[in-house]
């Protein structure tokens, strides 16, 4: 995929091209669609994603990548992977354990970062939002270790065919490092809505349609991973940019 250029990039950013990752990207492995085309079969509801999706937006857009975010791996890594997912998505269950994979082999070297970013959706996972404000909680109380110990517990429950049972919040939060009254008390106050809001705002702005949409980043550029891509394709890209910022170092 092939995204705007800066054509005052300093040299110290490196130039990759983004349309040779060997993916086409606009056919989607996994994926929940915001418009509600998540298909089922049969009725046994057991989600099957559709083969298809359409591209809108500017991923150039995306919000910069603060110290505010929830980063799992080097905050200065060459590759940076932006993910927004939905807690309650089955395909976003799948990613994060691609991701998990992607940063036992590339985030101890610090080459690879991956940030996660909220887009909650109400449509098809009721859910979800209730869960990213828990999650949000959980980071305020117990900092970014603490977020990504609840998220790794709320995906590691989630199943196909049942959401996150809410009642479980709680205990995830305490394991994550929260006192239970302080959770309690920020869940009633509402105050980290406005955080999740700007995440799902920013995500319609870049063009996502659907969970997982991830925006992969080297330097000022910016390409598209749609779908829950199994782990292979993920490594490949990956592969593909750090061989070539290494090929212009």
């Amino acid at each position: 995929m092939e995204t705007p250029m800066d054509s005052n990039q300093t040299p110290s950013q490196p130039k990759v091209n983004m349309s040779s990752w060997g993916i086409p990207l606009a056919i989607v492995v996994g994926f929940a669609l915001i418009a509600g085309a998540i298909f089922f079969s049969g009725n046994s509801k057991t989600a099957v994603a559709p083969s298809v999706v359409s591209e809108e937006g500017d991923p150039s857009v995306i919000n910069p990548v603060t110290e505010d975010d929830h980063i799992r791996g080097n905050p200065n890594a060459a590759v940076t992977l932006v993910e927004y997912s939905d807690y309650d998505c089955p395909f976003c269950k799948n990613f994060h354990e691609t991701m998990k994979q992607i940063m036992a082999e590339y985030g101890t070297d610090g080459k690879v970062a991956w940030v996660y970013r909220h887009f909650p959706l109400q449509q098809l996972h009721p859910n979800a939002s209730t869960i990213s404000h828990a999650s949000e909680c959980v980071a305020e109380l117990a900092g970014n270790e603490g977020f990504w110990t609840f998220s790794d517990l709320v995906f590691g429950e989630r199943t196909t065919n049942e959401p996150t049972k809410l009642d479980r919040l709680e205990e995830f939060a305490i394991t994550a490092g929260t006192e239970a009254s302080a959770y309690q008390e920020c869940m009633t106050s509402n105050r980290h809505q406005t955080d999740v809001q700007e995440d799902f705002d920013n995500a319609l702005a870049i063009g996502a349609r659907g969970t997982p949409h991830t925006i992969v980043i080297v330097g000022d550029q910016q390409g598209v991973i749609n779908g829950a891509q199994p782990y292979a394709s993920v490594k490949a890209v990956i592969d593909n940019l750090l061989g070539q910022i290494e090929g212009n170092n």
